[in-house]
């Protein structure tokens, strides 16, 4: 599933205009990425919750060379799916 098919879902579900199911999702999807970058943790009872991870500067080796490379610290967005979704999606 898509933006687009969140947006047609919502529209027909909700029975409101596709321009107000757009703003809708668009200001969801605006508010957990601005509170992901703020570094907050997001939680959907039921179904996920999303946070961020920091990871320190390490030194790697490019594959192909064997050369050794220096990693920059760096943060990664991670989903962790919530017990309800696990029981649904298994059965």
């Amino acid at each position: 599933m898509n933006k687009l098919e969140i947006i047609s879902a919502l529209k027909t579900e909700a029975n409101i205009s596709k321009s107000d199911a757009t703003r809708v999702v668009q200001i969801f999807f605006d508010s957990m990425q601005d509170a992901l970058v703020q570094g907050e943790r997001v939680e959907i009872r039921g179904l996920s919750s999303f946070f961020v991870k920091e990871y320190k500067a390490y030194t790697g080796r490019n594959p192909k060379t064997g050369e050794k490379v220096l990693i920059k610290p760096k943060k990664l967005p991670f989903f962790k799916a919530g017990k309800e979704l696990k029981d649904r999606v298994d059965n």
